[in-house]
């Protein structure tokens, strides 16, 4: 039994896809949404603006916790060609950012901060998943925008959705690593505090 197991654990996301993908760490675990402005934090390195906005979350619900936990937050952007994306801004930017991603390689950053609330022990780290998808025909992004799921994902990027997944190229990750939840590095990391 992995130690960190018999404490509470608190996910602290508002993203329903996360919420799904963390089960996978443990089936066991509460949820808090933390309360803060991402676009005020930047950075021009994805990894660091990942692990800044996974801080700020931890930070923001840190005096929120009043019992025992080990608190996992986390921040995901999509890199293409050295630009940053998140989440999309309406349906024109998203019906952009999916046109782009046909035919060129695309990083998915994930930047995860665990912190142990009895001890005040901290660990975090980052995991790039690389991606590169065939043409993506029209009808298919006119599918995705429709649905809306998009419009919440950084960069507008699915892939997991199964419109998505018979343009993949390629992939270096897993489905989680795209949903924000990077199974292995977080079991590392509450492992580590």
């Amino acid at each position: 039994m992995l130690p960190f197991l018999s404490m509470n654990i608190i996910l602290g996301s508002s993203s329903k896809f996360r919420k799904a993908a963390f089960a996978k760490v443990t089936p066991k675990f509460e949820t808090m949404s933390p309360e803060i402005d991402e676009k005020a934090i930047r950075d021009s390195d994805p990894q660091a603006l990942t692990l800044k906005i996974a801080r700020a979350k931890a930070a923001a619900l840190l005096s929120l916790i009043a019992d025992e936990a080990i608190l996992v937050t986390a921040d995901q952007v999509v890199v293409i060609n050295g630009e940053i994306r998140e989440k999309p801004d309406d349906e024109d930017e998203c019906r952009r950012f999916l046109r782009s991603y046909n035919d060129q390689p695309i990083e998915v950053v994930n930047g995860v901060v665990v912190t142990n609330t009895k001890t005040n022990a901290r660990a975090e780290g980052n995991q790039v998943t690389h991606i590169q998808f065939r043409q993506i025909p029209e009808t298919v992004i006119d599918k995705l925008i429709q649905e809306g799921h998009v419009l919440s994902c950084s960069g507008g990027l699915k892939a997991e959705h199964s419109d998505m997944q018979s343009y993949i190229e390629s992939i270096d990750g897993t489905a989680d690593d795209l949903q924000g939840v990077p199974v292995e590095l977080i079991k590392r990391l509450m492992t580590q505090i």
